[in-house]
């Protein structure tokens, strides 16, 4: 019994620490605050990007306020336009954070991806590499880019 206990922890994935959950919780009815605000007001109220208002580049957050408003009003093609990878990894952490506070109440156990821990250490700086390098595709002046801009 015990091995079995042992070997079901160890083969678990790890939680996140309550204030981490409580974290991504607020920083997601922030982000749903501002976009039900944005929608309320007709796009009159939002956080400008500092680096568009500098250079007129799109960084690569731009539109995510306008992806999160398009979503409210159920608009996903418009949500995919303003910001694709944003709004994957919104799903993709909304999904981890359901299935982690599900396992924390001991509710429902969600599969998940087991990253080993040269993943893990990997993963920042490939999501890094990926956000400069859809900054970049996303303001190059030719068709089909340009259809990125926002």
């Amino acid at each position: 019994m015990w091995n079995s206990l042992a070997s079901r922890t160890r083969n678990a994935s790890p939680t996140p620490p309550d204030h981490t959950l409580a974290g991504v919780a607020a920083i997601g009815v922030g982000g749903l605050a501002l976009a039900g605000l944005y929608a309320a007001t007709g796009g009159e109220f939002g956080i400008p990007c500092l680096l568009r208002a500098t250079t007129g580049l799109d960084c690569p957050f731009c539109g995510s306020t306008r992806m999160a408003a398009a979503l409210l009003h159920g608009d996903v093609l418009g949500a995919l336009h303003f910001n694709a990878p944003v709004l994957v990894g919104v799903l993709v952490v909304a999904y981890l954070w359901t299935s982690w506070v599900l396992q924390r109440l001991g509710l429902a156990w969600l599969p998940r991806p087991r990253l080993r821990p040269r993943a893990r250490r990997i993963l920042p700086a490939a999501l890094i590499v990926m956000a400069l390098a859809f900054m970049v595709i996303r303001n190059l002046p030719w068709p089909p880019f340009t259809a990125l801009h926002v």
